[in-house]
């Protein structure tokens, strides 16, 4: 009787967040729209997706390597987090790859988190209609991008049930401007 009730028993949907990118370097804007998500959208988890390359940026100035370590020391203690590097493991940097890979497991829900300057030539991504069609993409609105970001191509044309963008309590730090120090 107890393999048959198992048998019936509705599969648990778990909810991961995917923030990728760079992180050239981290910093505590990764980690305060990741807690924010984490709570707002009741994630399990969230993934920061390192890639080696973003392909609308120049080259990285600082190694794969020191980008993970620097990672692994801004979230601190906060095991929700995972920090990977996938690309060497799915043979690809396009995230519609990452996210068939990790949507490999059915039982698994996306939210996959940007930064409105992201969103304003998201329709320049690889495959980026099917990306909203495959998980829900969290906006986090950034000081300067929210009107640009709002009359983009991707919102206009995006269904509002797989994109939410959040208006945060923004805070006043870019990897590009830690780079500049």
């Amino acid at each position: 009787m107890a393999k048959l009730e198992n048998k019936f028993k509705k599969k648990e949907i778990i909810k991961i967040g995917i923030l990728g990118g760079t992180f050239d370097p981290a910093h505590k804007g990764h980690l305060m729209i990741s807690k924010y998500a984490k709570k707002k959208f009741l994630l399990k988890k969230i993934i920061w997706a390192i890639t080696k390359k973003n392909p609308f940026k120049n080259k990285s100035s600082l190694s794969l390597n020191k980008r993970i370590k620097f990672s692994k020391k801004i979230i601190g203690s906060n095991n929700f987090i995972k920090i990977k590097f996938y690309e060497d493991k799915i043979k690809s940097n396009k995230t519609i790859d990452l996210i068939n890979y990790i949507k490999k497991n059915k039982s698994i829900e996306i939210y996959f988190i940007m930064g409105a300057d992201n969103l304003i030539n998201f329709h320049k991504w690889y495959k980026w209609k099917i990306i909203s069609k495959k998980c829900h993409i969290l906006v986090f609105d950034r000081n300067g991008y929210k009107n640009k970001s709002l009359k983009s191509i991707t919102y206009k044309r995006f269904n509002r049930n797989n994109l939410s963008f959040i208006n945060f309590k923004k805070i006043n730090i870019s990897s590009s401007q830690l780079r500049k120090i």
